[in-house]
């Protein structure tokens, strides 16, 4: 049903576009009363809960960031089956990202190629929004990661400052924090993946992040691109190591391709991703945590994530050509594996 609906409207429409009606569609069903509820028991059932960050979550596969780029939609998403969400990216200022067209389908691939530029509505307005979220008992209840990146106004000497500001405003209502220095969209944000650059940005994260709520609540994971040559991948683990962060997140959007400017997400960064994830692993030992993420399409992608190291994964563009039904389908196969999927960390 939602393949013809794809091939018959949505592909018709310019992306972002759809994603804007979609997006409506599932905040909608999630506010009527009973409907909700009712959705939510039917896409949620037959999952196996995993242990992260110390805490039960609900599934193991869960949204990435990038969907819900202002933390208006978690109920909706976490009513189809998603074990947990990441809002943003979010940046301290409120920016409008870049010049539209911004997203584009690669149908041939099942992919998305974005060059988006971290659009949201700037950290302290969805600071407000997860506050009125977490206010309510159902709120609490929710699994949702915060993604917090640079502001494009800000230059990069003081991009250690930018992110602490969203750290010390966002961290009272995440469960996590990402530290997003791998976008390819954000003029030379990558750069910051750079060992001397990115150390002084998780110290003031850490710091921030402890100063708002009770030293150590709120974990602190980075993100990565898989572009980062292997030596590179192992420099950051080493840092998170050394920093004693939470975690990583492997991998972002890649900028190996041909099609134009923007970062490609979907089946082309599943082989890398997997590499990276199983290199991340090797680095970090057992005791953080690693979120496997690209190319997930079906469970046994996910499965594959797990089998690599990952004790999370998530995805996004399946959601585009897989339909409502994407995630409790991926959560559910993941529950009929042989063995537990993710680990206690």
């Amino acid at each position: 049903m939602y393949r013809l609906l794809f091939n018959q409207v949505f592909r018709r429409m310019d992306p972002e576009r759809a994603h804007h009606i979609a997006f409506v569609g599932i905040r909608w069903a999630a506010a009527v009363p009973g409907l909700g509820w009712l959705l939510r028991r039917w896409f949620n059932r037959g999952f196996a809960p995993t242990v992260a960050f110390g805490r039960q979550i609900p599934a193991p596969f869960g949204l990435a960031a990038g969907f819900d780029k202002n933390g208006v939609g978690v109920r909706g998403l976490t009513m189809l089956g998603f074990g947990w969400i990441e809002v943003g990216t979010i940046t301290a200022l409120a920016q409008p990202g870049n010049d539209r067209p911004r997203l584009w389908r690669v149908l041939d691939q099942r992919a998305i190629r974005n060059r988006m530029g971290f659009n949201n509505d700037g950290a302290a307005e969805v600071a407000a929004r997860l506050r009125r979220l977490r206010s309510r008992s159902s709120g609490q209840r929710f699994v949702v990661g915060v993604n917090i990146g640079k502001s494009r106004a800000t230059p990069v000497e003081d991009a250690a400052q930018d992110y602490a500001t969203s750290a010390r405003l966002l961290a009272p209502y995440a469960d996590f924090l990402v530290v997003n220095v791998s976008s390819p969209n954000t003029p030379g944000l990558r750069d910051l993946q750079a060992v001397d650059q990115l150390r002084p940005i998780l110290e003031a994260v850490r710091a921030a992040a402890d100063g708002a709520t009770e030293p150590g609540r709120v974990p602190v994971l980075v993100k990565i691109a898989p572009d980062l040559s292997d030596d590179d991948v192992d420099a950051v683990a080493d840092l998170a190591l050394e920093l004693g962060l939470a975690g990583m997140v492997a991998v972002n959007t890649t900028i190996a391709h041909d099609l134009g400017p923007g970062g490609l997400s979907g089946p082309p960064l599943l082989p890398r991703g997997l590499e990276v994830v199983r290199r991340v692993r090797a680095r970090l030992g057992d005791g953080p945590v690693v979120i496997g993420c690209g190319g997930i399409t079906t469970a046994d992608d996910a499965r594959a994530y797990l089998a690599a190291g990952a004790d999370l994964v998530q995805g996004y563009t399946g959601f585009i050509y897989e339909g409502p039904f994407w995630s409790s389908r991926v959560n559910r196969g993941l529950a009929r594996a042989a063995r537990p999927a993710g680990g206690a960390r």
